[in-house]
């Protein structure tokens, strides 16, 4: 049976997709030793060529120091495609379309933007874009925990205010947010969540398999259920991969 190091971030979302890699890579006999840890560990791991497939890389913009040169890694397919966006719960303020409406409501929707942490300069560039600052809208970063539960509250309450959150993110589960559109482009543009394969271990791997996890398309949607799933379910990741396997984790 042949060994793969399959690596991913340290993130219960990385985690999730990887365990669904982890199924198609099981259907060919190998088996897995995973390796995560902060993002230096990775990178010196890749550069010691201990990791043989990641999962995965958001490219082009938030990764694309996994694929310096001296660590040995190329990019293939596509499991789902990031995008970072504001949101309100659905219902609330539903003449807000754009971002850009946000200049001219009346005060429905709260002026106070509670962000995450991990993404505060992205909603900072947004608040530039769109004049925000001088439209009374103010920044409340908290821990990236904290600011998820306050989501959650909102999206129960049905409370009018922006939530700033990447997608695919558990909090898209269930369809309950509406996504704002950009029409500056002031968030950032969508990206790829690619696989990377360490170049040296490509002779050794069955092409089917290779081509296999060419064409393996996960989807946001996906994506956010396994988290979901492994956040709200109390399932672990290879359990919640095995759901969706099964055809269990989305209503059909």
């Amino acid at each position: 049976m042949t060994t793969v190091t399959l690596g991913h971030p340290d993130t219960i979302l990385h985690a999730a997709a990887a365990a669904a890699v982890v199924r198609v890579l099981e259907a060919y006999e190998m088996e897995v030793e995973y390796v995560t840890g902060t993002r230096n560990d990775l990178s010196a791991a890749m550069a010691a060529g201990g990791i043989d497939l990641f999962v995965s890389a958001w490219l082009p913009d938030i990764d694309p120091d996994w694929l310096a040169p001296a660590l040995g890694m190329e990019a293939f397919g596509g499991l789902y495609k990031p995008v970072f966006g504001w949101a309100l719960p659905e219902g609330s303020a539903p003449y807000v379309v754009t971002i850009a409406d946000l200049a001219t409501d009346d005060g429905t929707v709260s002026r106070n933007i509670v962000t995450p942490e991990s993404v505060i300069e992205r909603v900072r560039q947004g608040v530039a874009a769109y004049g925000l600052t001088e439209c009374g809208f103010t920044l409340d970063a908290r821990p990236d925990e904290d600011a998820f539960q306050h989501a959650a509250q909102a999206i129960e309450t049905g409370e009018a205010t922006i939530l700033p959150l990447w997608q695919p993110h558990f909090l898209h589960h269930g369809g309950r947010l509406r996504l704002l559109d950009d029409p500056k482009a002031g968030l950032g543009g969508e990206q790829q969540a690619r696989l990377l394969l360490r170049t040296a271990a490509r002779e050794t791997l069955d092409s089917d398999l290779l081509d296999e996890l060419d064409e393996l398309t996960l989807g946001n949607k996906v994506v956010s259920a396994l988290d979901y799933a492994m956040r709200r379910e109390g399932m672990s990741a290879d359990e919640a991969a095995e759901a969706w396997q099964r055809g269990k984790l989305l209503p059909r």
